[in-house]
């Protein structure tokens, strides 16, 4: 399938000589975005993500964002979103030689009342365990991250399947408001949520989990949690009727995300993974009905299949920017999955369970994702695999 260019002609010469030139100075500046400093290049569009989401905001980065479900919005084409090139913010990063492997654990909060299904988690595992099979191939997402470097060394691509976790603990109380009209019409089966946690509690829960089970918190290992559906999830406590805070898909002016990552004070780095939602009633979607005019799902569960995306997207920035701050990003914040995400490229496939990405013997369907090399060559930047 032959890709199209959000670019003209006469302005990619200019464009790739300005990125070489930035690539340039890139490994020796921390300058760039400071929270909320510069404008989400995204928001002028009326067909780009929820208008109150950013690219970072605070301690939280890589915040994988909702999208418009309109066919005007499709991503045919490779060009980055966000305002690359991705810059070097002189901190350390994981995967070097001297962390070693970076260990995915996977922890699936199934709480009686908001089982998990099994096999949702078997998949993501099992593509957990695939994408660790296959680490130093050059055939999948993962190999973009070679060419991106900390002050502790350059990033390899080893990654390795922590034992997956199923944490049966009860829901505390709501940390955040469940507003009365988001208690149904949010999810395609047309529910809603019954409950609603805030960071602080996702952090809590995970440190819990990582203590409980004597689990080390360093720049080798991060922990994936997996929410229940029908679980709210936003930044901060209190109040969902406000733009100040920043929760998933709902029907208030706080919607905003899918997933993001950070690394809490603990020195946990942690990715927060809420149920995935798509063919929402709201308009929005965490799934890739926008691109494709309907759910993708080459593994045969939609649920799973729509999570991996923003799974990899997660998991990807936080080994090229565990703290959120001192690892890699563009001037506006933007890092290596947010300049990418929903942009999937070719694929291959029957409809229905259309994939991109061949990881061991199984298909996927994930974004793409960013090359600062590929974006000074071509002015584009986003790969499927390098």
């Amino acid at each position: 399938m032959k890709r199209t260019s959000l670019l003209g002609r006469g302005t990619r010469p200019a464009l790739r000589a300005a990125a070489a030139a930035l690539l340039a100075v890139a490994s020796a500046t921390a300058a760039g975005a400071v929270a909320g400093a510069t404008p989400d290049p995204s928001t002028a569009s009326s067909c780009g993500h929820l208008t109150g989401a950013k690219a970072r905001v605070g301690h939280f980065g890589g915040i994988a964002r909702a999208v418009a479900v309109k066919a005007s919005c499709q991503h045919t084409s490779e060009p980055a979103i966000g305002t690359p090139p991705l810059l070097f913010h002189g901190g350390p990063v994981m995967g070097t030689h001297s962390t070693g492997a970076v260990v995915v654990t996977p922890i699936f909060w199934s709480p009686g009342g908001h089982a998990i299904p099994a096999d949702y988690q078997n998949v993501i595992t099992r593509y957990l365990g695939d994408v660790a099979a296959a680490s130093g191939q050059r055939t999948n997402v993962y190999s973009t991250l070679t060419e991106y470097f900390g002050s502790n060394g350059a990033i390899r691509y080893r990654v390795a399947l922590g034992a997956a976790l199923t944490d049966s603990n009860p829901l505390p109380a709501s940390g955040c408001s469940v507003e009365g009209s988001d208690k149904s019409k949010i999810y395609a089966d047309r529910s809603g949520y019954d409950a609603c946690l805030d960071d602080g509690q996702i952090i809590a829960e995970t440190d819990t989990v990582v203590s409980s089970h004597g689990l080390p918190r360093d720049l080798a290992h991060i922990y994936v949690m997996f929410l229940p559906k029908h679980v709210e999830s936003c930044f901060y406590p209190g109040s969902t009727k406000t733009a100040a805070n920043f929760c998933t898909i709902n029907h208030q002016p706080s919607a905003a995300y899918c997933a993001y990552h950070s690394q809490a004070g603990s020195g946990t780095v942690y990715a927060n993974m809420p149920f995935p939602i798509y063919r929402s009633p709201v308009g929005y979607t965490c799934g890739t009905e926008k691109d494709f005019g309907s759910i993708q799902a080459p593994n045969g569960n939609p649920d799973a299949d729509v999570e991996i995306s923003p799974t990899s997207h997660e998991i990807m920035e936080a080994i090229t920017d565990p703290d959120t701050v001192t690892g890699w990003y563009d001037s506006s914040g933007y890092e290596n999955g947010d300049e990418c995400a929903y942009v999937f490229g070719p694929t291959s496939g029957t409809p229905g369970q259309l994939y991109n990405q061949v990881i061991g013997p199984r298909h996927y369907l994930t974004q793409e994702e960013f090359s600062n090399a590929d974006f000074a060559r071509t002015g584009g930047g986003c790969l499927q695999h390098t």
